[in-house]
């Protein structure tokens, strides 16, 4: 009876903490993406005068796109958990 119970309950009870945490782990990298932007953007300035730099410059554009499809792919993909 005890295994009937937990086969109902866990399932219900790990659902919305597998969402929660795909939501918290979306909003860090949304976060990780938003504090790099001024940073970037100031790369990206000194690329267009100072073509030696322009490879700091991709890296730091890289990295905020990066953080920021990983941020969005998490709340898509919690959004997809809990409605399932």
């Amino acid at each position: 009876m005890a295994g009937r119970f937990l086969h109902h309950v866990v399932p219900s009870v790990i659902r919305p903490i597998h969402a929660l945490w795909n939501e918290v782990i979306g909003f860090l990298f949304i976060v990780l993406a938003i504090v790099a932007v001024p940073s970037t953007w100031r790369k990206v300035k000194i690329a267009a005068d100072d073509p030696g730099s322009l490879f700091f410059a991709l890296i730091s554009v890289g990295f905020v796109l990066l953080m920021a499809f990983f941020g969005v792919s998490s709340f898509l993909k919690a959004r997809k958990i809990s409605r399932s």
